[in-house]
């Protein structure tokens, strides 16, 4: 995978992070498209930029966004751009600087780049398959830590049953919680609920670049471009402690991925 691919598509995600970031705090449009799913006019204009810039990059590639009604036609394409033109909605809509854009490049179910911009943290965040991973231009690499008591978790509160680890700041983007085990910041992410593939996308990438295992929340691999494009949960860990949080979990996840 050319490193200039990868500087191509990092220049994308900045200038979507630079637009969304210039209208943030500002007056615009917001809704519900869902309950308890809110999008505003620039998440919209998010998606339109970066599909422009990111057809033209590679248009033979297909396409899966948050903001993008869905197509079958993605199926047929060798490589699909997975992206959340902004990931942590809520954060953005509230003023908080937790939320990111997401781009991952996708190929036979494989991400081959993954990038995070979240302008408001002054933070870059990238990687190629093969190529590791960086935050700023500088590698970064999860912790060492191999029990799981003491684990640091992205979380407001814990479980009761999960007192033994720590909760430490919790952004609204799940990107950037799991980018948190990427950079040490975190041991452990889990989500026990189906889930888009936007938005892990890119983040996974850059965590298993970064020397994580990052697998859905069974255990599983991740693959991406599947037919619904989601997976049940993720589990982002530092390699000494996963075997140890997907045993915990189990019966958890287990009664969870029932739909």
């Amino acid at each position: 995978m050319p490193e200039r691919l990868l500087d191509a598509v990092s220049a994308v995600a900045a200038e979507v992070g630079q637009m969304a970031h210039a209208r943030w705090g500002q007056e615009f449009r917001r809704w519900e498209k869902a309950p308890d799913h809110p999008v505003c006019e620039v998440d919209i204009e998010a998606d339109a930029l970066l599909r422009k810039r990111l057809s033209a990059i590679d248009p033979e590639a297909g396409w899966l966004s948050e903001e993008t009604a869905d197509s079958a036609e993605r199926l047929t394409r060798v490589r699909v751009w997975v992206v959340d033109p902004i990931d942590g909605t809520r954060d953005y809509l509230r003023g908080r600087p937790g939320w990111a854009v997401s781009i991952a490049l996708v190929e036979g179910g494989r991400p081959l780049i993954g990038v995070l911009d979240a302008p408001a943290r002054g933070e870059h965040w990238r990687a190629g398959a093969g190529l590791g991973a960086t935050r700023n231009g500088e590698p970064i690499h999860v912790s060492g830590r191999s029990t799981i008591e003491g684990a640091r978790v992205p979380a407001d509160v814990l479980p009761r049953s999960d007192g033994d680890l720590v909760p430490v700041f919790k952004p609204n983007s799940i990107a950037l919680r799991i980018a948190m085990v990427a950079a040490g910041e975190a041991d452990l992410l889990a989500t026990l609920r189906w889930g888009h593939e936007w938005d892990i996308a890119a983040a996974a990438l850059i965590a298993q670049e970064a020397g994580a295992t990052v697998t859905d929340a069974l255990g599983h691999p991740l693959r991406y471009n599947s037919t619904r494009g989601e997976a049940f949960g993720v589990l982002a860990t530092t390699p000494g402690i996963h075997a140890l949080a997907v045993e915990r979990l189990r019966s958890r996840a287990e009664k969870a991925s029932v739909r």
